[in-house]
């Protein structure tokens, strides 16, 4: 069951309601048997990026048109297998990656740049991200989740030719100290360390205080320790210092959504203030950070919608 309504700012490229609410999809993560299984019909493989060996997850027929989906700080590729069967069934070629010193690719680092350099920064994920867009032959309709959100928004700034389509999920929705408007956490960001910042959330995701299933909570034990700290810690910085590109997203001529869960860890009038000064539309879902967990099908559906406006 959905709701739709209106609201300020620009229309939406490509049409279609300026605000979606989610009112029947579950406020919980599904239940998966095993996270680390690969879905039925998917493949995994390995690409060379700039930082070195990225590990992917893709599903879909070779002829489709590519969505890439970007997963965020400590997460990895395995946060979209709910969702990627549903966009290989409409047709899409939909590939999703670890990003660079986390779980899989942890081995990616700054270190294999040329020149190296000391840590992991926007221009190493940025060109990560890039690499892969040229990849895959045309255009991709991109997701960015959350820190992956800045990168997507970066790429499409230096590459707006790669990209058919942006959705950023569960992103922060203020340039500038990303953690600031986090109930609770935002008002020690500004003043602990990222090392310290870093530190309270794997503890928190560690000791499953959002309380998910057995499943999960067991695969992201099993992610963190494959997964290098200091690219945690490192992009911990990178969020506190999140740039403002939202005059360059407002003026870009592609479908854009942003999509998140009504009781995010940034609050949702901050969202829907981005939306509209971007242009996006809004889609809101039941539950927290993770609509690709708790509401997949309802995610798919929005991002099958905005590809077939795009």
């Amino acid at each position: 069951m959905t709701a739709t309504r209106g609201g300020p700012g620009p229309a939406p490229e490509g049409g279609g309601p300026l605000e979606r609410w989610h009112t029947g999809a579950g406020a919980r993560v599904v239940d998966v048997v095993d996270w680390t299984a690969t879905p039925r019909g998917a493949s995994r493989s390995w690409f060379d990026a700039p930082s070195g060996r990225l590990a992917t997850l893709s599903m879909g027929p070779e002829e489709g048109e590519s969505v890439l989906l970007v997963p965020g700080l400590t997460g990895s590729k395995e946060d979209f297998s709910l969702v990627l069967p549903g966009l290989a069934h409409a047709g899409l070629r939909a590939l999703s990656y670890d990003l660079a010193g986390q779980y899989e690719s942890a081995a990616a680092g700054p270190e294999h740049l040329v020149p190296p350099r000391a840590r992991y920064d926007y221009d190493l994920f940025v060109d990560d991200l890039i690499a892969l867009l040229e990849s895959r032959g045309g255009p991709s309709h991109v997701l960015g989740y959350s820190f992956a959100g800045i990168v997507a928004q970066l790429a499409l700034v230096r590459r707006p030719e790669l990209f058919s389509s942006l959705t950023l999920m569960s992103c922060p929705p203020r340039p500038g100290p990303g953690f600031r408007d986090v109930p609770v956490v935002g008002r020690f960001s500004v003043v602990a360390s990222s090392r310290v910042n870093a530190a309270i959330v794997v503890w928190a995701l560690r000791r499953n205080v959002a309380r998910v299933p057995r499943s999960r909570i067991r695969f992201v034990r099993q992610r963190f320790g494959l997964t290098r700290r200091r690219s945690v810690t490192d992009a911990f910085e990178l969020m506190q210092h999140t740039p403002d590109v939202r005059g360059i997203l407002a003026t870009a001529r592609l479908p854009k959504l942003v999509a998140v869960g009504e009781h995010d860890i940034w609050p949702l009038e901050l969202h829907r203030r981005f939306a509209a000064e971007i242009g996006a539309r809004l889609s809101v879902y039941p539950g927290g950070h993770s609509p690709c967990e708790t509401s997949p099908l309802e995610l798919t559906e929005d991002l099958l919608q905005l590809i077939r406006g795009a």
